[in-house]
């Protein structure tokens, strides 16, 4: 499992169409096993779900979304737990 958090600054950050960066966790029998922080390298809104997609991310915890990008994640195949805030590192956690 490849979970990818909205990251700035150790925290969530609010606007996943805007992330600059991704935190994407790999997760092996229910425990963090290594994370990497990945830069989106200007891409936004729609092509962020591809993004994700190609490095193997199958889960997003994120804080706003708007109804095109929650498409198309669906689309890409990728679990969506929007509304988060906060660490990172501790909405994983509670996800796990």
């Amino acid at each position: 499992m490849k979970i990818a958090v909205t990251y700035e600054n150790g925290q969530v950050f609010q606007h996943f169409g805007h992330t600059g960066q991704f935190k994407v966790y790999e997760v092996a029998d229910g425990k963090v096993v290594s994370s990497a922080v990945l830069p989106t390298n200007g891409s936004g809104h729609g092509a962020l779900a591809g993004f994700l997609r190609e490095r193997g991310v199958d889960t997003l915890i994120c804080g706003g979304i708007g109804g095109g990008a929650r498409t198309a994640l669906a689309e890409a195949g990728i679990t969506l737990y929007p509304g988060a805030s906060g660490e990172a590192d501790a909405q994983v956690a509670a996800l796990l």
